[in-house]
This record gives C-alpha cells, sequence and structure tokens, in this order.
C-alpha cells in the first residue's frame, strides 16, 4: 500500500492530506473527515492491525485521501492559536470547513467523490455537499449530530449561562488542549463490557492516543503534553445539539448513508430519522444501525461493529469485495 502525504494549498496557507493508494486504484476517490478534535491520520491512519480504515478502503481499490482541516494535524493553523485561547472567541467554524474540503477536491481533479465523515466530520461533509451537490457521489455519515431535535448532556454544558441557546465564547476561547488522560474515558464509559481489551485492541487505543498527541508541533510544549484543535467545531456541535440547523439537507443530492453506532454518545436516534427525513433531493437514502457498536466504532474490533461499518460502507459505494 503506497502512502503520500501532501500539502494542498488553502485559502489559509496548506492543508495536510494523506494518499493511500493500493498499486492499481480504479474506483473512484474517497475522501475521510476527521471529528472535532482528533485528526485525521490518528482518527483513520493509525500504523496497528485494524487501526486504518483508509488502508481498508483502499484495499478495495479506492483511493482514499485523510485530509485535515485547517488548524489540526499537518495544515497551517490559524494565528489565533498561537495566543492564549482565551483571547479570541471559537475559531475554524464549519462553512470554514467546507472550503477546505472544496480546495482538496479541487486539487484532487476527479469530477466526483465520496465523502465519509465521522462525527463532526460527518456533520462537515453532508454540509460540503448541501452546496456542491454535482461533486459528492456518494455520502457516508458516521455517529453525527444533525439538529433540528433539543437535548443532549454531553454538550449542552457549553452553553452560555448568561446567553441561553449561545456557546460559551469566553469561557472555552478559540481552541482547546487535550491530553492523553482525555482521550479515553468517553470511550472507555460507552463499552459495555469492564474489560475495554475485549472491544478494542490495547494496540489501537494506544496507537489513537500516540497519533493525537504526534499531531501537534507544540505537544511537548506544554506539561502534562497536549494538541490544539479549534473550537469552531465543538460551537457548531452545542448549536446542533440545541436544535439549530447549519446547513439544508435537502439541497443535498448524493446517494447517502447514515450510520449509527447503538452505544454512540455523540449522536442521537433523532439525528438520524430527522436527517432522513429532510433529504428528500438525495438519489438514495440509507440509515444503518450499527448493532453494538460504539462511538469509535471505526477503531473497535471487527465483531465489534468495525466489519459491518467497512461492509456497509463499501457496498454503499457499489463495491461487492469486503475490506
Amino acid at each position: 500500500m503506497q502512502r503520500t502525504d501532501w500539502d494542498v494549498p488553502g485559502e489559509e496557507g496548506t492543508l495536510g492530506v494523506r494518499e493511500v493508494q493500493p498499486p492499481a486504484a480504479r474506483k473512484r476517490p474517497v475522501l475521510l473527515l476527521h471529528g472535532a478534535r482528533v485528526p485525521g491520520i490518528a482518527s483513520f491512519d493509525l500504523p496497528v492491525p485494524g487501526g486504518s480504515l483508509a488502508e481498508d478502503l483502499a484495499r478495495a481499490g479506492h483511493r482514499v485521501l485523510v485530509m485535515d482541516a485547517r488548524g489540526y494535524g499537518r495544515s497551517s493553523r490559524p494565528p489565533e492559536m498561537f495566543v492564549p485561547a482565551t483571547d479570541n472567541p471559537p475559531i475554524v467554524p464549519g462553512e470554514q470547513v467546507v472550503r477546505d474540503i472544496d480546495a482538496v477536491v479541487r486539487w484532487l481533479g476527479a469530477e466526483r467523490v465520496d465523502l465519509v465523515g465521522w462525527a463532526t466530520g460527518g456533520h462537515w461533509a453532508a454540509w460540503y455537499a448541501s452546496e456542491h451537490s454535482h461533486r459528492v457521489e456518494n455520502l457516508v455519515m458516521v455517529n453525527s449530530l444533525y439538529g433540528a431535535v433539543t437535548g443532549h448532556p454531553m454538550l449542552e454544558r457549553f452553553g452560555d449561562p448568561a446567553r441561553p441557546g449561545h456557546f460559551d465564547d469566553d469561557r472555552y476561547g478559540a481552541y482547546r488542549e487535550s491530553t492523553a488522560a482525555e482521550l479515553l474515558p468517553a470511550w472507555d464509559a460507552s463499552i459495555p463490557v469492564p474489560d475495554k481489551a475485549e472491544w478494542r485492541d490495547p494496540r489501537v487505543a494506544q496507537s489513537y492516543v500516540d497519533e493525537a498527541l504526534a499531531s501537534d508541533p507544540t505537544t511537548h510544549d506544554r506539561e502534562p503534553p497536549s494538541f490544539r484543535a479549534p473550537n469552531g467545531a465543538m460551537a457548531d456541535s452545542y448549536h446542533l445539539a440545541t436544535g439549530r440547523q447549519l446547513w439544508d439537507a435537502s439541497r443535498i443530492q448524493a446517494r447517502t448513508l447514515i450510520l449509527r453506532g447503538e452505544y454512540d454518545f455523540w449522536s442521537r436516534p433523532a439525528d438520524v430519522t430527522t436527517l432522513a427525513a429532510d433529504l428528500t433531493q438525495a438519489k438514495e437514502v440509507r440509515t444503518v444501525t450499527l448493532t453494538g457498536a460504539t462511538h469509535h466504532v471505526h477503531l473497535d474490533r471487527e465483531d465489534r461493529g468495525r466489519g459491518r461499518l467497512i461492509t456497509e460502507i463499501l457496498r454503499h459505494s457499489g463495491d461487492r469485495m469486503r475490506a
């Protein structure tokens, strides 16, 4: 499997893109979009068995691209990330990430692409598809918020007590810093067995942490070491979780697959049903509940939802071979 790291010209600086490609890629390119905190390589291309969704999809003949939105991973970081976070409001909102996706899609030169987004990445992918329907053939959203429904205990705490319905910009600021100790607890809590190694390979979990920390050149400037991620995604997620819609699903024409893990802590069942109902112009809409799967389904063991996830993505892309 060939891997190439590219610096793609973006609106402000460059966008880090990893290409994972088999010797004879013959199918439509697939672009993988990370979530609100951990960037692309740490999410989709870990150097351990069972840790690379990118390689699994490439084995089926796709040219797979793993991109970092601005402010994440190998992409350029806005100047607001080099001063204290509370000096500025949240940076890199979804409309900017949509422009980053467009820059990568245009750089690819393909007539149409498939988009696969995890969590906030699914929200970004769908937003892009709603504005650039002619460029997206297949859209896959995995454990993503949609909006139009209210009630989310995990995200409601990010609200501003003085301004109901608004993200607390002053408290959280432009970006957040995450340590190794903060990466696994929510994943651990969603796994319904005491021994987490039954559910996920410890090598995958450790590599996820290691690669997340390695994604930021300033990680070891802080004690304990921590990596930075823009807070625009969290502000968007708060608004989605409290009933605000940020893009128009009725404008999406791509064949759309909505996947949700049974034990996901981020998306809600109503996100799936309301989104499916609003996809009135999509060529096809399928919704699948991944029984027994967590938020991190693509990093869990094969028999804990990962195998079903890959099968569904490949089926949606028209592939008949299993990863």
